[in-house]
């Protein structure tokens, strides 16, 4: 796989994430926060697990312990964002939320113990500033309130969440990786559910439509290929595709519920999708063979092999400007 088309397959996650919001909002008018992201992730999870049980069982303890870790990340970001949207503004979250595309680098130059490569920052501060402008718009403000604070620390989750499953696909098997996690995911749901929450099932055929959406596409989809992809690309150029979302999500928007963005909109979508075309324009041709590695519940045995679907080669692969091992 070339690194282009995992950059490709990166921003189609940021496209289902766009309408996230959509289905997040229908959904959360009828079920509780942990109820909607257990039905989410227990969903997906069933769903991926059956389609690829042959990839996915038996699991090994490597897998399992990275996914478990993976899974306890995705559940607390969604846990922080969906309270965080009850004490702020919309707008103001999904700026905070994408500030994601700041941490991935900072938190990349940090444990690489290196600076960030050249353009790197400059991408990430256009991709801030068209993210402010296309969220905030004319008049917006951006308040330090205890949602705020939430929404922040989703971002910075997930930007670990970014770190963590780029060190672990170059080890183990992104396919099953990703499907795992979201059965964890959906396990801390459940705990949390219990707990705090009486669990149900949606009333509504809006509220079903709106959870089978975040379960197949947002989710199944989503959480699948992003590990998948990104064994052949680095967790900068992650952290800034994923700059894409809220272009989306004002997209969706406006074709689902008729919003329309303002002048400062507009112009922050240009520069989020600018900052996104000089990242992914770079070097980014070449292929990204795997490479067979000794290490549990990988098997050498396979030769390397083009990857054209979800159904990759098992063996792992080093990329460069990943994660090091430590």
């Amino acid at each position: 796989m070339t690194q282009r088309r995992a950059d490709t397959l990166i921003a189609s996650v940021s496209l289902v994430w766009g309408i996230s919001y959509i289905f997040m909002k229908v959904g959360l008018d009828g079920l509780g926060p942990f109820n909607l992201i257990l039905l989410r992730f227990g969903i997906a999870f069933l769903v991926m697990a059956a389609l690829f049980r042959r990839r996915v069982f038996p699991p090994d303890r490597t897998t399992l312990a990275y996914s478990a870790v993976l899974g306890f990340i995705v559940f607390l970001l969604f846990t922080l964002i969906m309270f965080g949207l009850r004490t702020t503004t919309a707008s103001a979250a999904g700026f905070l939320a994408s500030t994601t595309v700041m941490f991935v680098p900072i938190l990349q130059a940090v444990i690489g113990r290196r600076a960030p490569r050249g353009g790197v920052m400059a991408g990430v501060a256009a991709a801030l500033a068209g993210t402010a402008l296309l969220t905030l718009g004319e008049g917006g403000g951006l308040e330090l309130s205890g949602g705020a604070v939430l929404c922040v620390l989703s971002a910075l989750c997930y930007a670990v969440h970014i770190l963590v499953a780029g060190h672990a696909t170059k080890r183990m098997d992104g396919l099953a990786l990703g499907v795992w996690q979201l059965g964890f995911a959906a396990a801390f749901a459940l705990v949390g559910c219990l707990l705090f929450e009486t669990p149900s099932l949606p009333a509504t055929g809006g509220q079903w439509g709106a959870v089978l959406g975040l379960a197949l596409l947002c989710s199944a989809y989503g959480f699948v290929v992003q590990p998948v992809a990104q064994r052949y690309t680095t967790p900068e150029r992650t952290g800034l595709l994923y700059a894409l979302e809220p272009v989306f999500s004002a997209l969706f928007g406006f074709v689902v519920l008729g919003e329309v963005l303002s002048p400062y909109g507009y112009v922050g979508a240009a520069l989020v999708l600018s900052s996104v075309l000089l990242a992914t324009l770079g070097p980014g041709r070449r292929r990204l063979e795997p490479t067979p590695v000794s290490s549990a519940g990988v098997s050498g045995r396979h030769p390397a092999r083009r990857i054209d679907s979800l159904e990759e080669t098992e063996p792992s692969a080093t990329a460069p400007d990943s994660v090091p091992a430590g």
